[in-house]
């Protein structure tokens, strides 16, 4: 016998019926999109050597594939992801922390964090190329200067929002700070963590690719620059596209993530 009742029954069913009816739709216009575009192509309207098609970008794929090139490409730019992800919430859970719990470096480091944030990082690329060297590590160093320092705001904001509630009761019992902390700070935040996760894995991919298109010779920003250097805009257009999967995924595991934390 159910332990549900027909009312609630009822809505579970709706409410699957709506996602499937959501992600039929979503793979709908994916279709309706890559399907018109073909047919432009085929017909002339377009001009496949600016606009390519998925045929020739599938052809694309395919030939990286065979030459073994493909998941080369692909593994490199997820590696350096990772790092400067893991990185990155690292250094933004550690520096949030300490702002958090000094407010005079906090109000110090304030305007810093601004004017660093807003800087151009790309035009940085020169000088991280200097100071560094064309290798990986600039890569990961590229992708740093953008991710952490929005980790180490986002988080930092966090806490310092965290429910003057629970504070103010944690203060009433003489809570030491690092029992505030623990029992109240990072408990209360930790969505808000799992979302700086989500922001932080789009971040990093960004900042690698901007490193690859300066200074590497292996990953997908690395094909995105070849590419357009030798008016091959199918290579492009599948490095791209590659790339957009690729974000999705690692959007996805965050997600899956935040899901089974919200379980526990």
């Amino acid at each position: 016998m159910s332990t549900f009742s027909r009312e609630h029954i009822e809505f579970l069913k709706k409410k699957k019926k709506k996602k499937y009816f959501i992600l039929f739709w979503q793979i709908i216009i994916i279709i309706l999109f890559l399907a018109i575009w073909e047919y432009l192509s085929y017909k002339k309207i377009i001009n496949t050597f600016l606009f390519s098609s998925p045929s020739n970008i599938y052809r694309c794929l395919v030939g990286l594939y065979n030459n073994g090139d493909l998941f080369n490409h692909i593994s490199i730019t997820v590696y350096e992801t990772i790092i400067s992800f893991l990185l990155a919430n690292i250094i933004g859970l550690i520096v949030g922390t300490i702002l958090w719990w000094n407010n005079t470096i906090a109000k110090i480091a304030d305007p810093y964090l601004t004017i660093i944030n807003s800087l151009p990082k790309v035009a940085l690329g020169p000088l991280i190329i200097i100071w560094v060297g064309a290798s990986i590590n600039s890569i990961i160093f590229m992708a740093l200067m953008i991710s952490s320092i929005i980790s180490i705001i986002n988080i930092y904001n966090s806490f310092i929002s965290t429910d003057e509630n629970f504070v103010t009761l944690m203060k009433s019992f003489k809570s030491s700070k690092w029992q505030l902390y623990t029992k109240v700070v990072i408990p209360s935040n930790i969505s808000n963590i799992i979302n700086n996760f989500k922001i932080n894995i789009s971040m990093s991919l960004i900042g690698v690719i901007m490193g690859e298109l300066l200074v590497s010779k292996k990953g997908l920003g690395y094909l995105i620059m070849y590419g357009s250097q030798v008016f091959n805009i199918n290579l492009v257009i599948a490095s791209v596209f590659v790339l957009g999967i690729l974000s999705y995924f690692m959007y996805y595991v965050i997600h899956l993530i935040e899901k089974k934390v919200e379980k526990k």
